[in-house]
């Protein structure tokens, strides 16, 4: 498999945080582009970078769980969106 770490530049980019008062007190945050992403914290940079850490974690994860199964001539190369 040719080219980088797919879950080390995604993080890199720029994703849509929703954080909002979590009814029994603190945060919950979510993100918008990754499904199954969310993080909760005392504060709203607690929360928010309790999601980063789950959106990394997603991504390592499915990154890992993806290449198991490509062939050696596989390629990845970056996409640009938008």
């Amino acid at each position: 498999m040719n080219g980088s770490s797919l879950g080390a530049d995604l993080v890199k980019g720029e994703l849509t945080a929703v954080i909002e008062p979590a009814p029994e007190g603190g945060f919950w945050a979510i993100c918008l582009e990754i499904p199954g992403a969310n993080g909760q914290g005392e504060s709203i940079a607690e929360a928010k970078e309790d999601l980063q850490s789950a959106i990394e974690l997603i991504l390592e994860d499915r990154e890992a769980d993806i290449s198991r199964g490509l062939p050696p001539d596989a390629v990845l190369m970056p996409l640009q969106i938008g």
